[in-house]
């Protein structure tokens, strides 16, 4: 709309005055004081249509805001139809080892199967008593008897297979627990996958959406930690390992050490007693 402002200049209107007379004819005055207030109410109506002439196209664009505002909400609330069709993937689950499919002839075997199915330390240390062979107490009096180096030997085995004792026990437990726990996971997981690839509104909104990137987020920490617990019994696996390849080489040195120690004087030892056995033996016919 295009606004029209009226202003009427006083010398159009002194110069109209004959032309008003004469066309009213005789007994009809002209006032110009009340014409001019006359023009004056035209011209205050005037503004007032186009004060009222902006605020509707005020109100006018602001209704096209919103209703765009609106139509780009909604198409942004509507997932496609097909998204879960073209992006939705199994995924692997740990599996528990089901007691029937593994055999357990001397009943044995059994309680290993449920630590690593459901963890827990006290079904480890069940499963390692059940099924690795016990290490005897070594005899206090035939280990004092021993030399310094051997009973630091024997010592030092003893530590290796303790130490082997709370690796193997923890990591059952840590297997266990992430396996027990895996199904739970699953569920979760299902869970936030079927909200991910839902066509219904309200799992589109901006509060849902940042609600699933933030349990995505929790759900991938998890996941992390169980991996960490996992690369850390490997770990405490593998320092074993290297202790005791440690252990066999300091064995190797401390015996060759040993033996360069005490050849020289059992050599001598030995020479000195088949020389004396030479001389003791006479080589003369008579016996003499």
């Amino acid at each position: 709309m295009t606004s029209r402002k009226f202003v009427v200049p006083a010398t159009l209107i002194l110069a109209l005055a004959p032309l008003a007379h004469a066309q009213f004819g005789s007994g009809i005055v002209f006032d110009p004081t009340q014409s001019a207030h006359a023009i004056e109410q035209i011209e205050q109506g005037a503004q007032r249509l186009q004060t009222a002439e902006q605020i509707y196209t005020t109100a006018y664009n602001t209704m096209n805001q919103v209703i765009a505002a609106y139509n780009l909400a909604y198409q942004m609330s509507r997932m496609p139809q097909n998204l879960a069709a073209r992006y939705q993937s199994d995924f692997s689950m740990w599996t528990n080892l089901s007691s029937a499919s593994v055999p357990d002839t001397y009943g044995n075997t059994s309680a290993w199967i449920n630590a690593l199915d459901l963890g827990n330390p006290t079904r480890a240390t069940s499963a390692f008593n059940n099924a690795v062979i016990p290490l005897q107490s070594y005899p206090g009096g035939a280990l004092s008897s021993q030399d310094a180096i051997t009973q630091a030997a024997i010592k030092n085995q003893y530590a290796s297979s303790e130490l082997g004792q709370a690796t193997l026990t923890n990591s059952l437990s840590t297997l266990g627990t992430i396996r027990s726990d895996s199904q739970t996971f699953q569920q979760k997981l299902a869970n936030l996958e079927s909200d991910t690839y839902s066509t219904d509104p309200s799992q589109q909104a901006s509060n849902a959406l940042l609600g699933k990137i933030n349990s995505a987020t929790m759900l991938q920490i998890h996941s992390q930690q169980d991996t960490n617990q996992i690369l850390a019994a490997e770990a405490a696996q593998q320092a074993l390992d290297e202790k005791e390849q440690l252990d066999e080489r300091n064995r190797l040195m401390n015996q060759s050490i040993y033996f360069q120690q005490t050849f020289p004087t059992l050599i001598e030892s030995m020479t000195s007693g088949v020389s004396d056995a030479i001389h003791s033996v006479s080589l003369s016919t008579t016996g003499h």
